[in-house]
């Protein structure tokens, strides 16, 4: 007389799901950890923007200072404008208008270095080569403003960070090296923002850079990353058991 065999579940994946496997669930995991990280380097830079914007304006001498920490400080800087050598950064737009971006060169008091101070936007005129009036009554200042990076473009053509002959003169993107030496001494590689308060400005509605996407997506993305590695893995385990007899 026979006996009836009880059925055995045995885990047989088979090594091509199993390669897969192993290969696909780090790289998920990285992903997912990844946008984790993002996420923490957004909430770092959004707290780093209000709580230097709250402090009160240091004091800024020229130097070497590092661009990452002064970036959104307020700044207070004493000398002498160079109301004739002035650039216009080009293709800014502002409630749906072209124009430019007035950055003036502010010389310290001591030493041969300037920073750049932004003084605004303005529109730009009918006639291209009609270009704005953004000459100074005041040369000897103290102004107030916050450190920024330069503007940024999305695509950067090439010649676009040569200023055009004559002044002044007109450059799409900005480098502080070819700047300097068409001006003959050191700008140092960032931007003032000017205070709304200070004289001497143009349109002023200063803004700074969003991230262009939260910590909160990040923290999203990275759900979803670690939802596919749960699905995967449990799919690969309902595939792998199987019954034996």
């Amino acid at each position: 007389m026979r006996t009836a065999r009880s059925a055995r579940i045995v885990f047989k994946p088979g090594w091509i799901p199993t390669l897969a496997v192993v290969l696909i669930v780090p790289l998920l995991l990285s992903l997912g950890f990844w946008q984790l990280d993002r996420a923490d380097e957004k909430r770092t830079l959004i707290d780093r923007q209000k709580t230097r914007q709250l402090e009160a304006p240091m004091q800024l001498k020229g130097g070497d200072p590092n661009t990452e920490d002064l970036r959104y400080r307020n700044v207070a800087v004493s000398g002498r404008y160079d109301n004739q050598h002035q650039f216009l950064i080009d293709n800014q737009v502002v409630d749906g208008m072209v124009g430019f971006y007035v950055l003036t060169p502010l010389r310290f008091d001591h030493g041969s270095e300037a920073v750049l101070v932004n003084r605004g936007w303005v529109p730009m005129q009918h006639d291209r080569a009609n270009l704005p009036d953004v000459s100074l009554e005041v040369a000897d200042v103290e102004v107030t403003g916050m450190v920024d990076h330069f503007p940024s473009v999305g695509y950067r053509l090439q010649g676009a960070d040569i200023p055009t002959e004559g002044w002044p003169a007109i450059v799409q993107v900005v480098d502080e090296r070819i700047l300097s030496d068409r001006l003959g001494y050191t700008v140092l590689p960032f931007q003032i923002l000017l205070s709304p308060q200070c004289e001497g400005g143009y349109r002023r509605q200063w803004k700074t850079a969003a991230p262009r996407m939260t910590p909160e997506k990040h923290v999203g993305y990275a759900f979803q990353w670690f939802a596919l590695t749960t699905v995967l893995v449990l799919f690969y385990l309902w595939r792998g058991f199987k019954s034996d007899g």
